[in-house]
């Protein structure tokens, strides 16, 4: 049988991806694919891997290309996507420095997840993170950085030297404002390393929300490819029917017509990124700690689980309350996705990186109920839930700061939930007395029966 493979030729490269998983080829490369014409043709884009290779050795072979497996609940559809014109491992950064350096390209796009910009609980760079350390030390002696501060950094300075004109940078993760974010990341390791930025270079620094459910592919969806689609793909994509993606932000050396495929642009990005963080991820962390202990590992099984589906309503209840756009239909849509049985979204996946998480998903609407003078509770128990699944509960803990943590809470759960809430810098307005900590210590003892 035949593998999957180009019979023309890639569109130019015009866009730089760093972090080419699932998630990036089912949003961006989808939204650019859809967003050609034939008047307006030619953004490809030139895709990096995070620390793993696997993702270019599979792809590389295939020009780029891969199969989108739109998943929804009547039935499968598949559709070849062709927008990825090239695929490097994260290893090769001379190529990601030569084409930064080129005038043609306009844009470069991240999905590194929260983790990956390695920033404080403070949203400042984290200079004790080890590898920003082997960074800064990387750069003393010439090589190039491999974190995303610091490769974003040695990039825009290959540019300026290059004089390849204005250049935007538009982070896809699951940060709040998050282009502000990554810019203090960058401009964060430009001040560490002593050496400066890029000149005058003029850099835009763009913010999105993106929303699209894709869970990690297995072993039947290549299958699946195969009996479907009469050719063999090693790195097919399963995602929702649902997507979304809100834009704010200046584009000086132009972009693609990403409206054209449905995406929104507006003058701020802010309210549907909070609403996004807050009632889908803020829900999705609920349930990955939450529905673990209680016998469930996907969404699906989740929300079908009546005390969890009540746990999220009020959630939503309570978070919902403190939004500047509607909530209500994007609530509705939201249990749609949730009860879509067809996409195994693992609880386990989800769960990742809850030092990372939490902070952006659950202690802002934390702190807006507890000055409010509303019952934190909705709130509390994702937190809650967190801290036990540190305990041992539900499922296993990956996380950067995974060994501290585990460490932290070792103790009685009202000891626990005090460290915790210090780790997280919660307002000493709001931890004042102790009842919000004996609440979330009693909502611990609860998960933990």
């Amino acid at each position: 049988m035949r593998r999957l493979s180009r019979s023309e030729r890639a569109r130019q490269v015009r866009i730089i991806h760093l972090g080419v998983g699932n998630f990036s080829r089912a949003h961006l490369a989808t939204y650019t694919a859809e967003a050609e014409t034939e008047a307006e043709a030619g953004w490809g884009i030139a895709a990096f891997t995070g620390r793993s290779p696997k993702a270019a050795e599979k792809l590389r072979p295939q020009g780029g290309l891969y199969t989108l497996i739109t998943r929804g609940a009547q039935g499968d559809s598949f559709e070849v996507i062709t927008s990825l014109s090239q695929v490097y491992p994260a290893s090769e950064s001379r190529a990601f420095l030569e084409l930064l350096a080129r005038p043609e390209v306009g844009v470069v796009t991240t999905t590194v997840t929260e983790a990956g910009y390695c920033l404080d609980s403070a949203g400042r760079l984290d200079l004790e993170n080890p590898q920003i350390k082997d960074d800064l030390e990387g750069v003393r002696k010439g090589r190039v950085p491999a974190s995303i501060p610091g490769r974003i950094w040695a990039g825009l300075r290959a540019r300026a030297r290059a004089e390849a004109g204005p250049i935007t940078i538009l982070p896809c993760d699951n940060l709040a404002e998050n282009g502000a974010a990554v810019r203090a990341a960058v401009e964060g390791f430009a001040s560490a390393t002593g050496l400066g930025g890029w000149g005058g270079l003029e850099v835009s620094w763009a913010t999105c929300m993106v929303d699209r459910i894709t869970p990690a592919t297995t072993p039947a969806e290549v299958e699946l490819v195969r009996a479907e689609c009469g050719y063999c793909d090693a790195a097919p994509v399963v995602t929702e029917p649902f997507k979304e993606w809100v834009i704010q932000g200046d584009f000086p050396a132009s972009r693609p017509r990403w409206e054209l495929a449905g995406a929104k642009f507006v003058s701020d990005v802010k309210p549907y990124g909070q609403r996004k963080l807050w009632l889908l991820n803020g829900s999705h962390s609920l349930l990955a700690y939450a529905g673990p202990i209680l016998g469930c590992d996907t969404v699906a099984q989740a929300i079908a689980h009546p005390l969890l589906k009540r746990w999220v309503e009020q959630f939503w209840d309570l978070a919902g309350a403190f939004l500047q756009v509607e909530s209500a239909a994007y609530r509705r849509e939201l249990l749609k996705r949730f009860r879509n049985r067809r996409i195994r979204h693992q609880l386990s996946q989800i769960a990742h990186d809850g030092s990372r998480k939490i902070p952006v998903r659950i202690v802002p609407v934390l702190e807006a109920a507890a000055t409010a003078g509303v019952d934190p509770t909705p709130a509390l128990r994702p937190l809650a839930a967190w801290i036990a699944h540190l305990r041992g509960m539900g499922a296993p803990v990956v996380d950067p700061d995974g060994g501290y943590l585990r460490e932290l809470v070792a103790r009685p759960p009202s000891v626990a939930v005090a460290k915790i809430f210090e780790y997280l810098g919660l307002s000493e307005s709001l931890v004042e007395g102790g009842e919000l900590a004996e609440k979330c210590a009693a909502l611990v003892c609860e998960l933990e029966g």
